[in-house]
């Protein structure tokens, strides 16, 4: 499915491609990685799921992924 909803990145976003990119699509939000744009995985989540995985990383929930000890 073609969409005409473009996709967004964050202004704080650097032009090494090293970002993600969202949009709205048939009632769910996708996201994606920017530098894999064309073939790579797209999430697509309801809006309450992406209310809560936004409010996850704002707590800290995912912090544990950046450090070298998973």
């Amino acid at each position: 499915m073609i969409s005409s909803n473009r996709w967004i990145k964050a202004s704080a976003s650097n032009d090494t491609g090293s970002c993600i990119e969202m949009r709205r699509e048939a009632g769910l939000i996708e996201v994606r990685d920017s530098k894999d744009a064309a073939a790579g995985p797209i999430l697509r989540l309801s809006a309450a799921e992406f209310a809560r995985w936004i409010g996850g990383a704002k707590a800290g929930e995912f912090d544990h992924f950046g450090s070298t000890r998973l």
